[in-house]
C-alpha cells in the first residue's frame, strides 16, 4: 500500500514535469500567438496539441462520448463539472474551435497559465463586482466574435474527496440567455480517480479519463426569468451522468 502511494506521488511529479517541459518547448510559439487577438485561434490550436502531448506522455488519455455530434463551427458555452486539473486539458482537446476559458484571477500569475489569462482567456475575481463586470463584458465581446466560452459553473474544484457536485454560479447561464448561445453540459465522471485537484495529496495514476458530452441546450426562446430554471436543468443533466 505504501509503495503504491509512493508510485502515485512519483507519477504526479512526472506529470508536472511533462506539462512544464512541453510548455517551455512550445513557449516561443505561444508567446508569438499571444501578441495579437488575430492570432488567438492559432494559439488555441497549439494549446490543444500541447494538452494531448503533455497528458499522453505520462499516460493520461481522454475519451469523449457524445450524445449527438457537435458542430464546432457554431458558438457555444461549454459547462463541465470540475474535479481535476486534467479537466482543463480535456476541454482544450474537446473544443475544436476558437475558445476562451473563464477562470479565477490568480491564474494570471501562474507560471503556465499566466500567458493564456493575460491574452486569450478571461480572468475574474468573483469577490469584486468591478472585476466580475469587466469579465462579463469581455465574455460578451468574445461571444459576439464567435468564440466559444469554457466555464466551470461550480467555480472551483470540490474540497470533498470523493468530490461532490457543488452549486453552480449564475454567470454562464445569464450569458447564454442574454446572447442566445447554446450551452453544452459536460460530465466528467472518473477524472478525479486519475488526478484529483492538482494531484499532490493522493498522487496520480495513468488511465483513460471519460467525459460525456451532452447535446446542446438551446436558449433562443429563453428570457432572464428562465435563468434559474436553465441552471437547474444543466445541473441535473451533469449530475445524472456522474459516478462518484
Amino acid at each position: 500500500m505504501v509503495m503504491k502511494l509512493i508510485l502515485k506521488k512519483v507519477h504526479v511529479y512526472l506529470y508536472v514535469l511533462s506539462v512544464a517541459l512541453s510548455y517551455f518547448f512550445f513557449w516561443p510559439l505561444f508567446k508569438y500567438f499571444s501578441i495579437k487577438p488575430g492570432r488567438y485561434r492559432n494559439m488555441n490550436r497549439l494549446r490543444r496539441y500541447w494538452a494531448i502531448i503533455s497528458s499522453g506522455l505520462v499516460g493520461f488519455f481522454y475519451r469523449f462520448e457524445y450524445e449527438e455530434a457537435i458542430d464546432w463551427n457554431k458558438t457555444y458555452i461549454v459547462c463541465p463539472n470540475h474535479t481535476s486539473n486534467l479537466d482543463i486539458s480535456a476541454m482544450c482537446v474537446l473544443v475544436n474551435s476558437n475558445c476562451s476559458f473563464m477562470g479565477k484571477e490568480e491564474l494570471k500569475d501562474g507560471l503556465v497559465t499566466g500567458l493564456f489569462f493575460r491574452s486569450v482567456d478571461i480572468p475574474v475575481n468573483r469577490d469584486s463586482k468591478m472585476s466580475s463586470y469587466r469579465a462579463f463584458k469581455k465574455a460578451t465581446q468574445k461571444l459576439k466574435e464567435g468564440t466559444t466560452l469554457i466555464i466551470f459553473p461550480e467555480g472551483k474544484i470540490s474540497d470533498d474527496y470523493p468530490p461532490t457536485l457543488h452549486e453552480f454560479k449564475n454567470g454562464p447561464f445569464r450569458l447564454a440567455i442574454d446572447h442566445k448561445i447554446p450551452i453544452i453540459p459536460v460530465s466528467s465522471s472518473n477524472t478525479w480517480m486519475h488526478l484529483w485537484d492538482d494531484g499532490t495529496k493522493y498522487g496520480t495514476r495513468p488511465g483513460i479519463c471519460k467525459f460525456h458530452v451532452h447535446k446542446p441546450i438551446e436558449t433562443a426562446n429563453l428570457t432572464v426569468d428562465d435563468e434559474e430554471k436553465l441552471k437547474d436543468l444543466v445541473y441535473g443533466i451533469i449530475s445524472k451522468a456522474l459516478v462518484y
